[in-house]
């Protein structure tokens, strides 16, 4: 096959970065049939879209936490960061254990959730953070550690979070749109899969900036969180997509949010399990046949 179109051309880019994280433009452009020349333009335009990093030769992924260090990140929106995790804190009334994904925005509800929790993470910040409580139970997970995201990974992880039943996983991301939720790097999207596997309810927390971004990493679809949570910079138009692909989206700081049930649409995504949190079916109102999704509160 000739890939003589470019979107495609650069979608298997991507697809060979992240099996493989690295390609050389000479093999890669004998692979797919075109000059080394359009390969270089593929490459530096993947590039400047923060997808690649130009190396001698070919190209490599980004570092990972999309090219910034955790701390770094964490410091970016703050303030948007905390009222996210404060409202997503509504949606885990009921919620006697709670998985916490590493990500800036995921890692304050350490700190929030109630008294007796039981907390299961991967997230160094969030462990560290639980350990200051004498009043909440932790499961830490150990695995490969990444400085960057600060966080452990790898197949010891997968199979820690494989032996738990949770009632709801709190996600993050490096980027979300209609088509799904994307991440920089492979073994974290593994984690937020088996996460979203172990829970009930899981719930997707992104500032803003998160929405309509890119990131060379495929999570999942939409289909993989039951409610995505965001902040009141998010651009309306980036909302409404989001909303028009069946999802149901909270913003911080906006009408009181509920707990929140498993939609039917993720139910049939996951084989038709049905499972919700002990009492989410009084406090949710299932609404409209079409974009089959629960609503949460929002106005």
């Amino acid at each position: 096959m000739r890939y003589t179109d470019a979107p495609a051309r650069r979608d298997e880019l991507l697809r060979r970065l992240s099996a493989e994280g690295y390609v050389s433009s000479s093999r890669v452009a004998e692979e797919l049939g075109v000059s080394e020349m359009t390969i270089r333009r593929d490459l530096r335009q993947l590039e400047s879209d923060g997808l690649a990093r130009r190396v001698v030769g070919g190209a490599s992924l980004p570092n990972l936490g999309h090219g910034r260090p955790f701390d770094e990140r964490a410091v970016t929106g703050s303030g948007e960061k905390h009222a996210i995790a404060e409202t997503c804190l509504d949606l885990l009334d009921g919620a006697a254990t709670v998985a916490l994904d590493a990500g800036t925005s995921v890692a304050p509800l350490a700190g929030m959730l109630r008294s007796g929790t039981t907390i299961l993470s991967h997230s160094l910040p969030v462990i560290q953070a639980a350990i200051e409580r004498d009043d909440v139970e932790l499961v830490g997970v150990g695995g490969v550690y990444q400085s960057e995201t600060r966080s452990f990974a790898g197949a010891a992880a997968r199979r820690t979070i494989a032996d738990y039943s949770v009632d709801v996983a709190v996600l993050s991301a490096t980027a979300v749109d209609s088509r799904g939720i994307l991440c920089a790097n492979a073994l974290d999207a593994e984690l937020k899969q088996e996460l979203a596997r172990a829970a009930r309810t899981t719930v997707l927390l992104v500032d803003h900036s998160k929405l309509g971004a890119r990131a060379p990493i495929r999570v999942g679809g939409l289909d993989l969180v039951d409610v995505i949570v965001t902040d009141a910079g998010a651009d309306p138009d980036d909302l409404q997509a989001l909303r028009d692909a069946g999802a149901t989206v909270v913003i911080a700081g906006g009408a009181g949010a509920h707990p929140v049930g498993t939609t039917r649409r993720r139910r049939r995504a996951r084989d038709g399990v049905s499972r919700r949190l002990d009492g989410a079916e009084s406090d949710t109102t299932e609404v409209g046949t079409e974009s089959d999704t629960t609503e949460v509160g929002v106005s």
